[in-house]
């Protein structure tokens, strides 16, 4: 877990947090530590177990007020049908509001101009992970540098 310093009212946090049992204790972690929103990124990995995407969902919307499903390392797969799978059973939750953002750096960038005082924007999957897979390339992709682009957009952080 590493929380990504800046100047804003919020909690920006990369978690490499990527099966269900892993999400569901990251984030009712996190909920102890804030009375804010939790706002989550998450997705699953292509061409591996197809029977966790609809948990991670699952696990993502029944802890967070806002779920931001996306890529993670899509391989061979069509990211679309990834985050169809994932979101299904988040959209089940009725807990919590739940967006498709297919492109992982839009939905960062979502993630973090949602937040608001007081809020905690937790990533997930990727953590220390510095490419993402995409079908025969690792392209680079660091979930970190991502959230400070979007920072920096946002004027939490000097240019």
């Amino acid at each position: 877990m590493e929380i990504v310093d800046h100047n804003g009212p919020f909690t920006v946090i990369v978690d490499y947090a990527h099966t269900p049992d892993a999400i569901a204790v990251v984030l009712a972690s996190v909920r102890t530590a804030t009375s804010g929103r939790i706002i989550s990124v998450v997705g699953a990995g292509g061409d591996r177990d197809k029977d966790k995407r609809p948990l991670m969902g699952s696990a993502a919307a029944q802890h967070s007020d806002l779920t931001i499903v996306t890529t993670d390392n899509p391989r061979s797969e069509r990211p679309e049908d990834i985050a169809a799978d994932v979101s299904r059973h988040a959209l089940a939750q009725n807990a919590a509001e739940v967006e498709i953002v297919v492109d992982r750096r839009e939905a960062i960038q979502r993630a973090v101009s949602s937040a608001r005082p007081g809020d905690i924007v937790l990533i997930l999957g990727k953590g220390h992970e510095t490419g993402q897979d995409i079908g025969t390339e690792i392209l680079p992709f660091v979930d970190q540098d991502v959230a400070i682009d979007a920072l920096r957009s946002l004027g939490w952080l000097p240019i």
